[in-house]
């Protein structure tokens, strides 16, 4: 049975369905970063290095799920990199420990980084409740499929969206590292995260998908819901997890 609940506003009162939710409850509290830095041409790989020699001291507060440059698909001299939060307040903690507090991480890297930083986007997401973050097999390469879906949530769109997505997998040409729900930033936005053994393994893999009438099938629906998609390919750091 649906609940109703009441809005008031000026002395007026709106009933409000719950059937007008968005999707799913996100009971795991475990959420992940997406930071996404933008740098000085002539800094980019002094930046990379300082990062290498100096991660580790980052990564003593809180998990590091992925670091990347941007190869293809997006602004030059650009790195993503994800974190891992059991919850909000573990967040605040951590931001409290290594930003505020660990002097030895402000000295060695912070300091003397930042002003090769011009622009930095983060974005928070939620693990789709249908989907668990997977490690690949080998090292390769990584693809981040942004899609900026119609209005609605994933009640409107979520079952042709995750149909599409399991289609590609079902061809096993990739692997499927995790399909990320946006919490803030853009709403109504789709990331997946693909490995791919190399550029030209994913190139023929995309030309098979293309030919597969379950996957042109299944694409068809949920592009119905589309309003925008990019794609990055992205290059692991040696000092990423996921490489």
């Amino acid at each position: 049975m649906n609940k109703v609940f009441h809005i008031w506003k000026y002395g007026m009162i709106f009933p409000v369905c719950s059937s007008f939710a968005t999707g799913p409850r996100q009971y795991d509290r475990t959420f992940y970063e997406f930071r996404t830095y933008c740098l000085k041409p002539s800094k980019m790989n002094e930046f990379l290095e300082e990062v290498k020699k100096n991660i580790h001291l980052r990564t003593a507060h809180s998990e590091l799920i992925g670091f990347w440059t941007v190869e293809f698909g997006g602004r030059m001299n650009k790195v993503f990199h994800i974190w891992k939060y059991d919850n909000f307040a573990h967040r605040s903690q951590v931001r409290g420990e290594a930003v505020a507090k660990d002097k030895e991480w402000q000295e060695k890297f912070l300091i003397p980084n930042l002003a090769h930083i011009y622009k930095q986007e983060i974005e928070i997401t939620y693990l789709v409740p249908w989907c668990k973050l997977e490690k690949p097999p080998k090292e390769g390469v990584y693809e981040l499929v942004i899609f900026q879906m119609k209005p609605g949530g994933p009640a409107l769109w979520g079952d042709a969206f995750k149909r599409a997505v399991n289609a590609h997998v079902d061809l096993g040409y990739s692997k499927l590292v995790g399909v990320f729900h946006t919490e803030y930033g853009a709403l109504n936005r789709v990331h997946v995260l693909w490995w791919h053994e190399s550029a030209d393994s994913r190139a023929a893999g995309r030309h098979q998908s293309h030919e597969d009438p379950r996957v042109v099938a299944a694409v068809r629906e949920s592009v119905n819901y589309l309003v925008s998609q990019q794609n990055m390919f992205l290059i692991p750091t040696s000092y990423s997890p996921l490489k």
